[in-house]
């Protein structure tokens, strides 16, 4: 693989709390081999002049969907499982066209999407799974309705659909082993009502305790962890406290669950945007309407949870949890957290905080040596302007993963 040099950049990852000026970066077999404040030389080398413009990590998406092609997710559900993975390619492609080099898919991606980008037989970024997420009957992942009676093993094996039915300490053990067998890197639980299913309030506590400590186990049993869909702040002070680390959501957050969760070392994946949007857009795309009910249950009280979490110190990370048509939005939620928390804190989330969450520090999400070539190049200053960081990558001329440029509009 040939060398590439970019000279001249400002390096933003958030490691500190502005950019680095004047800094010049050598890429070489698809990681970051010197960062220097001197000009750097390698034979057989591109160099590119930056002249000033902003060097970033790749993205980072901790909470996507990257199989839920269709805002209505009984739909979903149903399509040929062909179809749902060529559409699945398009919205990862999309998604590395944002600047998104790294997404973690918290239910429904399977290790099958994961082989085919690593073979390059699709584009898209690097894909962390948890297989199919884990759901009580009648709760977040039932997709059935009230009066619907398939029977839930129809859907397991459905590629459209998000998770699979547990409704015993058993089950979950059973289906905790057969995703971590089919290449899951985490546990993903819905512990709690959900907006796009159709028969859990939101205030539902979903899986028992055994059952929630049961999966918190097995995952440790496999050396990963357990995120949880939590809006409540019931939900999410029983599952950290029964060992999940990962607080999907977290919306209804109250400041003193914020401090339990960060003395238990959890940390938060907001999801702000999928509200926002499916408040705005989500009856057109056929959300039914008993979930367009429930999202002002959470939509404003999770942007007042962004401050609760930063006045606590609980890590964040990036997370966007948007579907079908609502893809599209996926940057967004720089701009939405930008309106209540500093514009630094924003871009950890994204950079440095996201590697943490998928488990790759120093790896990704900082430019240093020995990190993935994973490189965005933007136009302007993210921490002055965050929509720099929207609009389908309009203001990133250069998009790197693994060192080669999937977007080059930069001058030889």
């Amino acid at each position: 693989m040939s060398a590439t040099i970019f000279s001249n950049a400002r390096i933003l990852d958030g490691t500190r709390d502005d950019a680095l000026p004047d800094q010049h970066v050598l890429v070489e077999d698809g990681l970051v081999r010197e960062v220097s404040d001197r000009p750097l030389a390698a034979a057989g080398a591109r160099v590119i002049d930056l002249a000033g413009r902003t060097l970033m990590p790749g993205l980072i998406d901790c909470h996507v969907h990257v199989i839920a092609t269709t805002t209505n997710l009984t739909l979903n559900a149903e399509l040929p499982n062909t179809l749902v993975a060529l559409r699945s390619a398009t919205i990862m492609r999309r998604m590395l066209m944002r600047g998104f080099t790294t997404v973690r898919d918290l239910g429904g991606a399977d290790h099958g999407l994961v082989m085919a980008i690593e073979e390059g037989a699709i584009e898209a970024p690097r894909l962390v799974i948890c297989g199919k997420a884990l759901s009580q009957t009648g709760g977040h992942t039932d997709y059935r309705g009230r009066y619907h009676s398939r029977d839930v093993e129809w859907y397991r094996d459905r590629a459209g659909t998000l998770g699979r039915i547990v409704d015993s300490v058993a089950d979950v053990r059973r289906a905790c082993r057969e995703e971590i067998k089919g290449g899951a890197e985490f546990i993903k639980i819905m512990a709690n009502g959900g907006v796009s299913s159709p028969s859990d309030p939101i205030a539902f506590l979903g899986l028992s305790g055994e059952e929630v400590a049961a999966a918190v186990e097995e995952a440790q049993n496999a050396q990963t962890y357990v995120a949880a869909h939590l809006y409540t702040d019931d939900a999410i002070r029983r599952a950290v406290g029964l060992g999940v680390v990962s607080v999907e959501h977290g919306n209804l957050i109250t400041p003193e669950t914020a401090r339990f969760v960060k003395e238990h070392g959890a940390y938060v994946v907001p999801t702000n945007v999928t509200f926002h949007y499916l408040a705005k857009e989500g009856a057109r795309y056929g959300l039914p309407p008993e979930s367009v009910a429930k999202i002002e249950d959470v939509r404003e009280q999770g942007l007042d949870a962004l401050g609760i979490l930063h006045e606590a110190g609980v890590m964040m990370a990036y997370g966007s949890d948007l579907l079908g048509e609502m893809h599209d939005h996926q940057s967004d939620e720089f701009v939405l957290r930008g309106e209540r928390l500093p514009a630094i804190e924003v871009i950890r989330s994204a950079t440095i905080h996201a590697a943490k969450v998928v488990r790759q520090e120093g790896r990704l999400g900082i430019v240093a040596p020995g990190a993935h070539a994973d490189l965005i190049v933007v136009d302007g200053d993210p921490l002055a302007d965050l929509s720099l960081l929207t609009r389908q990558g309009r203001h990133m001329p250069a998009i790197m993963k693994a060192g080669r440029f999937v977007k080059d509009e930069l001058a030889a």
